[in-house]
């Protein structure tokens, strides 16, 4: 992707310098494991993450700050991930615009190491990229890519980074347009299984925002990019690591759809670039 030498957000809070160390009951393998399979980036962490974390006693664990310098690479890293998050802005204000569906307020990105404090709660590395709707904020552990290269098949590259923000400011627009919010009030008078029906549509339509914010930003895309969002959706499909993790699939558990799903939905918001496309309860026959 052709990103150096462009805008930079102010909107982003780099906090990797500033690490959490301290004493986490279950251990780390246990809680990446049951986290992976619930939120592999895309949920927001106030309703499904955060109970888990305090099951694992996670938000009374012991902590120490330990200050370090940034590296280099680290350091372009945190820029890379300022102009992505610029070129949402960017792409959003402009959608809301056209559309007339009010302003579009930015949110904020905070890059952390191993621990983080939200308003949706305490979370750690194991989480995986995620939204509190409470503050508006996406926060970003930059070490999961490494897990979604090595553990989890994805193929490297700059695009899938940015397909995850991307996915990420999709749950910001949900909340902004309600979406979210009605979601969350439904589920709570449904079983697990369609409350779990709700769950994957929600995360369907960041999707599809992911692929329509790649679409209005096709100028600055370059080969290869679209295939490597591609292969990250692939990666996450919640059958893909159900059966890397487990060995089976169990479609009831669902959360996050298929593979073919996510890299179904990613491509109609890229091709169509219409924002009125983005129904995924229509288009799987559930009611927000």
């Amino acid at each position: 992707m052709k990103w150096k030498g462009r805008r930079k957000s102010n909107n982003l809070e780099d906090r990797r310098g500033m690490s959490s160390k301290g004493k986490i009951a279950a251990g780390g393998g246990l809680i990446a494991i049951i986290v992976l399979l619930l939120q592999v980036f895309g949920g927001e962490t106030g309703q499904a993450v955060a109970p888990v974390l305090n099951q694992l006693n996670i938000n009374n664990a012991s902590q120490e700050v330990v200050e370090r310098e940034l590296t280099d690479q680290e350091k372009e890293l945190g820029d890379f991930m300022a102009t992505i998050l610029a070129d949402t802005e960017d792409v959003w204000t402009q959608i809301f615009h056209q559309n007339n569906i009010g302003e579009y307020q930015k949110p904020k990105m905070i890059l952390f190491t191993d621990a983080v404090q939200t308003k949706c709660g305490n979370a750690t590395a194991a989480t995986g990229p995620f939204y509190c709707p409470a503050d508006k904020n996406v926060y970003m552990d930059l070490t999961f890519f490494n897990e979604l290269y090595t553990r989890f098949g994805a193929k490297r590259g700059d695009f899938a980074m940015a397909y995850v923000t991307a996915h990420e400011i999709g749950h910001h627009v949900q909340t902004l347009l309600g979406t979210s919010q009605k979601v969350r009030q439904a589920q709570r008078n449904l079983s697990a299984v369609e409350a779990n029906k709700l769950s994957v549509a929600l995360e369907l339509q960041a999707d599809f925002y992911a692929g329509l914010w790649a679409h209005y930003n096709q100028r600055y895309l370059e080969e290869g990019d679209i295939e490597e969002a591609l292969s990250a959706a692939q990666a996450v499909g919640d059958d893909a690591i159900q059966k890397r993790v487990r060995g089976s699939v169990n479609p009831d558990t669902f959360t996050h759809g298929t593979s073919k799903q996510r890299m179904y939905w990613f491509l109609k918001g890229f091709q169509s670039g219409d924002i009125r496309q983005h129904n995924t309860f229509e288009a799987l026959n559930i009611s927000n």
